[in-house]
This record gives C-alpha cells, sequence and structure tokens, in this order.
C-alpha cells in the first residue's frame, strides 16, 4: 500500500466514530410511503401553470417532511397528516398520483365533502404555503420565487440558522 494511501484511510478511520449517518426515524420511514400522494396533491393544488411558482418547482414536500419531522412539531398533527395521506390512498386505491388533473380534481373534491378529509386537505395546503414563502434558508421559495411572485420580501432581519438545525 502506498503511503498517501495508507494515510488517507488512517484518517477516514480515525474520524470514523465522528462520522454519524443519518439515521431515519418511524415517522420519516412512513412518510416515503404517502410521499408520493402529497406530493400529487400538493402539486395539483399549486401546478405549474399559475400565477404563483409551482409547489414542484418550490421543493414544497421536502419542506413539509422537515417541518413535521422537527421534535418540537405536534406529534397529532403530524400523524394527522400521515393518516389523511393513506385515507386518499384508501379512497382512491393507491392511484391518486397516476390519475388525469380531472379525476385528481373529482377525488379531492370528494375527500374535501368529509370533515377529515376537509381538514386534512386545510393542513396540506397551510403546510404548502409556509413552504413556498417561508426564507429560502429552509429549502422552500427557491430564488425567493414566492415572494418575487407576490412583490413582496421576507422578514428582517433574515435567519441565519435554520430552525431545525437548532
Amino acid at each position: 500500500m502506498k503511503r498517501r494511501k495508507f494515510l488517507i484511510l488512517s484518517s477516514i478511520f480515525g474520524l470514523s466514530p465522528y462520522l454519524q449517518g443519518k439515521e431515519f426515524t418511524i415517522f420519516e420511514k412512513e412518510f416515503k410511503k404517502i410521499e408520493p400522494t402529497i406530493s400529487a396533491v400538493q402539486v395539483h393544488m399549486f401546478p405549474t401553470s399559475s400565477q404563483i411558482p409551482s409547489a414542484e418547482s418550490m421543493n414544497v414536500t421536502q419542506f413539509l417532511l422537515e417541518t413535521l419531522s422537527h421534535k418540537s412539531y405536534d406529534k397529532d398533527i403530524r400523524a394527522f397528516v400521515l393518516e389523511g395521506a393513506q385515507e386518499l390512498n384508501t379512497r382512491e386505491s393507491g392511484h391518486f398520483r397516476l390519475m388525469s388533473h380531472k379525476d385528481k380534481e373529482k377525488a379531492l373534491r370528494a375527500y374535501e365533502g368529509t370533515q377529515y378529509g376537509s381538514n386534512w386537505l386545510s393542513r396540506i395546503m397551510t403546510l404548502t404555503i409556509e413552504a413556498m414563502f417561508s426564507d429560502p434558508i429552509y429549502g422552500s421559495n427557491i430564488n425567493e420565487a414566492g415572494w418575487k411572485a407576490l412583490g413582496s420580501y421576507g422578514g428582517q432581519p433574515r435567519p441565519k440558522t435554520r430552525y431545525i438545525a437548532l
């Protein structure tokens, strides 16, 4: 083994106890199962053709995951978001994300007709809007596109550290 390779490997092994891989929580594992459904709902609510940036272009699903995963977030709301998406999947036989725009609209209107579905859609819309107009430091509102679409700007002083990282 050459000296350079030995030194590199030694330094990696020496640091290995300090390197930590991200361990997925139970919530994150469950979220990954329903993420395509939530993303499809968000994209349907805020499509590419609207006056404001699309949900897809703003990284809103990742923002939602990080927000709900935070230790300070209400556990009941976290469970409600998961269960609501699972319910929509069940109602639509797991095909919601594959449906046409027209069929998605019908499915969401029917779901909205139930109190549970109405509350769930309201929560998803609230979290999506929060993502679209939050400070870009939180990983959404890419290039301040949400603010620019409204002719607005974020609060001052701007955060220097993500709240999630605190």
